[in-house]
């Protein structure tokens, strides 16, 4: 069975961290690109970050640039989100999900084929 499982979310003030984890088990991880999401009340899903299996590249969005860290420990399956210098606006339920499409397309939804269930982050001011 083909799992991804979030984990590291909850409540911080306005300037603090959290670390966001992202289990994948039931595929071959290093075939994967793993990229995070998260989706706010009344909004839409959007791109977060994203890393390469291949070379180990990483994107960020703009709105997260310089705050947030995606790193992978192939060796657990494990990709993270180290999120520093928290925001209100950052407040969301973030997913990870997985997908075997390049760095090109990393903000495509639809070209993810399996995704987590999701982890509240709520950042209070």
């Amino acid at each position: 069975e083909v799992q991804l499982v979030e984990s590291g979310g909850g409540l911080v003030q306005a300037g603090g961290s959290l670390r966001l984890s992202c289990a994948a088990s039931g595929f071959t991880f290093d075939d994967y690109n793993i990229g995070w999401f998260r989706q706010a009340p009344g909004k839409e899903r959007e791109g977060v970050s994203y890393i390469s299996s291949s070379d180990v590249s990483t994107y960020y969005a703009d709105s997260v640039k310089g705050r947030f860290t995606i790193s992978s420990d192939n060796a657990k399956n494990t990709v993270y989100l180290q999120m520093n210098s928290l925001k209100s606006e950052d407040t969301a339920v973030y997913y990870c999900a997985a997908t075997r499409y390049g760095s090109s397309w990393w903000e495509l939804l639809g070209l993810y084929d399996y995704w987590g269930q999701g982890t509240q982050v709520t950042v209070s001011s």
